[in-house]
């Protein structure tokens, strides 16, 4: 009995020891040189231990990373409960998971806000774990904290670096290392190692820990000699440089590298120290914690593999550059000796490889091989499963044959087989020419790649296949309508020669008559001036000058109908359009015709030019006039259409908002035939002498060119509608007044200057005469290459006018372009007498360009050079 009291005293005063000792470890009376103990109080990572044992769980030790975080000295910690930490925004149901798990005595990893001696916030990643003592009675709790603001408020989604905080510190601990074991244990749950190298003597104190991350045998020391060997060959230097500069200059150690383990296993690392110095301060240690990266660097660089394989796959046509570009992204990703594709012979049991990527050093296996030259895991690959070998030494498979396969750099081999219908077709091999473990995690990306792969190449051949189904069905439908085709060309060719015929007659006509009255008044003019008969010319110029605007008035219904007249679009008010010329239209009526006008309220403005929309506007009152002889009503009306997809598709125009314009008379109607021809070049109903046929051309061109339809309503006997549907634009509409207020061309008085690009050398003289004389300096080119010339000098140039059509392979709007290259907003006039659609980004022009057709009045070239200068 008395030595079961004796034991029982014993064994209280052991306790008792083991907990004083503990203490003043804690606290930092036993300042030992154990480098794991400095590693934490010399990391970076804000550390403190709270001791369960005293009252309300109290601080008894937080290093200076903890007191730099919070804000507070150390003083001011000390004895205190981590509660001081929180405030109004920490969350009540997380502060009750760390009460819960501090009376559980567990572990715990948990993100809270915690607020700093200033009052600022800050998120806080908590990591505890309960320590015990060599009985197994809770010593005291060990707590790491990381500052993840910046984390969690702007990324969100983003693990720390330092993820591996999360696991639980194990309680397991010997009394001979109870304090390496406590440290080494916090390291192995954080995912991390730590060491201690002496400079002096180069010799590597390592945790467990640390041997594990390095994948070194616990039986075996792990010596500096020997994890430098671990380093991968091409990191090696860099690791070496590193520490140079944090024993000579006394920089922190920080690097990340690459380890290759005793099993073949490449892992990246990131390792971060401090320099210890003794007591004169010279440098005595490095340490330092290293971290396994492996995970985040791998997931990132298949990631962007992922990326570079979907680009391949998308641009690449030919099966056998997809194979290629796989297997080379496949061997650069997983740094492998060789990737590749191959068809395999099932009965022959030999696999053809036709290209291969291989790294430098590596040759290619391109040829015929034979599967059991180098193993039996043929076998595998007819039941379709995959081989996998780490070491072609020691696997069953390969071990008799290992030389063959080292031979080829196949020491560690992927096979992944591909197959058809159940049987084996083809392999995506990949090579290592040393022993290489392949995770999971690369397994799963190599299977992604291949099946993404095999998709793209399946694709690939089906769209070959139905190519050239395609081909030799195009081949059998031309030889079938061959002879249609020479049927019917007799046909064609004489429709078209009617065509032709009657266009060119009509033009040859209208100009004949046109051309004599212009060339007839010239004569007159130049007869009475040789006369001295100056004022006796007026009625010539006159003449002249009407016959030059019937002229260019006839080439722009021409380029109308045809769809190919320059437009001007501007948003226009469509209301104010027909408002300002219901003066003319009733004039034009006459006297027999009532004009009526309706018009929605809150019209949407519309993108088109205002002068085609009013001479539409007025042929198609005209037609109306001349359906009633007789006299009857004219409506004039405008209104908001939403036109759904069926709505749309009537009227053989995109869904969407558009503005409608209708003219409608009271007439007689047409019939179907008639309404189905009414477009045509050249028809007409009219009697011979009043009318061209080219009135409803003209305007289902210029309403088509501006994204827009026409459509006729009528019935015979019921009267007729021409509805015009143009796009709505989603803004307000311009002043229609604005070249009104010019009525005479302005003299400048800034002296701005005026190129003028133009390769008719009559033209160039005239623009430059006319600005010249309303004050404007002018520089003459006469191609687009000499006009950007002067552009990229450093003269002044305020306005580029430039024709269109250019010779030397450079046109007008590439000028122009390029000219706000060297000139951001320069402001671009474009004159031109053949519209050039596509040069003028299909009828619209950036902001600060406008066109004028030729042929212009020169003071409408004065009006327009004084608007667009003075336009921001």
């Amino acid at each position: 009995m008395a030595k079961d009291v004796e034991s029982a005293s014993g064994e209280q005063s052991l306790r008792a020891r083991d907990a004083e000792r503990i203490a003043d470890e804690v606290v930092g009376l036993d300042r030992g040189t154990d480098p794991f103990v400095a590693a934490v109080r010399a990391t970076r990572m804000p550390m403190i231990i709270t001791d369960p044992r005293l009252a309300d769980n109290p601080i008894v030790f937080a290093n200076d990373s903890f007191c730099g975080l919070t804000g507070y000295d150390r003083a001011e910690i000390l004895g205190r409960n981590c509660r001081f930490l929180q405030g109004p925004e920490t969350d009540p149901a997380t502060v009750g998971q760390i009460r819960e798990a501090v009376d559980r005595a567990q572990p715990i990893k948990v993100d809270i806000r915690n607020y700093r001696k200033d009052g600022t916030t800050f998120w806080n990643r908590l990591v505890m774990a309960p320590v015990s003592d060599a009985h197994g009675d809770l010593a005291y709790y060990f707590a790491s904290l990381v500052d993840v603001t910046e984390e969690l408020e702007t990324l969100n989604t983003l693990a720390s670096d330092n993820d591996a905080l999360t696991a639980q510190l194990t309680a397991t601990m010997t009394r001979e290392r109870e304090r390496d074991r406590e440290l080494a244990l916090a390291m192995q749950a954080g995912g991390m190692g730590a060491w201690s190298v002496d400079v002096a003597t180069w010799s590597l104190t390592a945790s467990e820990s640390y041997r594990l991350l390095m994948g070194w045998p616990r039986d075996r020391p792990l010596s500096y000699e020997d994890r430098q060997s671990l380093i991968h060959p091409d990191d090696r230097e860099a690791v070496r440089a590193q520490s140079r500069a944090t024993i000579e200059n006394g920089a922190d150690y920080q690097i990340v590298h690459r380890i290759v383990t005793p099993a073949g296993e490449t892992r990246w690392m990131s390792a971060k120290g401090v320099i210890i110095p003794d007591a004169d301060g010279r440098p005595m240690r490095i340490a330092g914690v290293t971290t396994d990266i492996t995970r985040q660097v791998r997931a990132e660089r298949m990631r962007t593999a992922l990326i570079e394989l979907g680009d391949a796959l998308r641009d690449l046509k030919d099966p056998a550059d997809i194979s290629f570009a796989v297997a080379e992204i496949l061997g650069r990703t997983l740094e492998v000796s060789r990737a590749g594709y191959g068809l395999v012979d099932r009965d022959a049991e030999t696999i053809t490889i036709d290209r291969d990527w291989n790294a430098p050093g590596i040759h290619t296996l391109a040829g015929v091989l034979s599967f059991r030259d180098f193993g039996t895991y043929i076998e595998d690959l007819k039941r379709g499963e995959t081989v996998q070998i780490v070491d072609a030494r020691t696997d069953p498979r390969t071990s008799a044959t290992a030389g063959a396969l080292e031979s080829i750099s196949a020491r560690a081999v992927i096979n992944m087989p591909l197959t058809e219908e159940g049987g084996l077709v083809a392999l995506l091999y990949l090579n290592h020419e040393t022993a290489r473990a392949w995770p999971d995690d690369e397994m799963a990306f190599i299977r992604d790649v291949a099946e993404r792969t095999r998709s793209a190449t399946e694709r690939r051949r089906a769209e070959r296949h139905l190519a050239t189904l395609a081909a030799s069905l195009e081949r059998q439908v031309e030889e079938r309508t061959s002879a249609l085709m020479e049927a019917e060309s007799a046909l064609r060719q004489s429709q078209k020669m009617e065509a032709v015929g009657q266009l060119t007659g009509g033009i040859a006509h209208d100009f004949n008559n046109l051309l004599t009255g212009i060339t007839g008044s010239l004569d007159m003019i130049g007869k009475r001036l040789a006369e001295g008969r100056i004022s006796d010319t007026d009625r010539f110029i006159t003449a002249a000058q009407g016959a030059a605007r019937r002229a260019a008035s006839l080439t722009h219904r021409l380029l109308a109908f045809s769809r190919r007249q320059t437009l001007d679009p501007r948003p226009t008010d469509i209301r104010k359009l027909t408002s300002g010329m219901e003066e003319l239209i009733q004039r034009t009526m006459g006297p027999d015709i009532t004009v009526e006008s309706v018009h929605a309220a809150g019209l949407w403005p519309t993108l088109v030019d205002p002068g085609q929309l009013e001479n539409a506007l007025l042929n198609l009152c005209i037609n109306a006039r001349d359906a009633m002889p007789g006299g009857g009503t004219v409506t004039i009306e405008s209104g908001n259409r939403w036109l759904d997809a069926r709505a749309a598709a009537e009227r053989e125009l995109e869904p969407g908002q558009y503005v409608s314009l209708c003219v409608s008379d009271t007439g007689g109607g047409m019939p179907p035939e008639i309404i189905a021809r009414a477009f045509e070049p050249f028809f007409t109903t009219k009697p011979i002498g009043h009318g061209t046929g080219l009135g409803l051309s003209m305007i289902y061109g210029f309403v088509k060119q501006s994204g827009g339809q026409v459509r006729i309503y009528s019935e015979p006997g019921e009267g007729t509608m021409v509805c015009l549907y143009l796009p709505r634009h989603l803004g307000g509409a311009e002043d229609g007044d604005e070249l009104a207020a010019l009525a005479d061309a302005p003299h400048t008085t800034q002296g701005e200057t005026v190129l003028i690009v133009d390769d008719e050398p009559t033209v160039r003289m005239l623009t430059s005469e006319v600005l010249s004389e309303l004050g404007y300096t002018t520089i003459e080119a006469d191609d687009g290459r000499s006009g950007l010339a002067v552009l990229q000098s450093n003269r002044r140039i305020d306005l580029l006018i430039t024709d269109v059509g250019l010779p030397g392979g450079m046109n007008g709007r590439q000028v122009a372009d390029a000219a706000r290259l060297a000139r951001p907003g320069l402001k671009v006039l474009f004159i031109t007498g053949y519209a050039e659609n596509a040069v003028l980004s299909h009828g619209y022009l950036d902001p600060g360009m406008q066109v004028l057709t030729k042929p212009f009045a020169m003071d409408e070239l004065g009006r327009r050079v004084s608007v667009i200068l003075r336009k921001d």
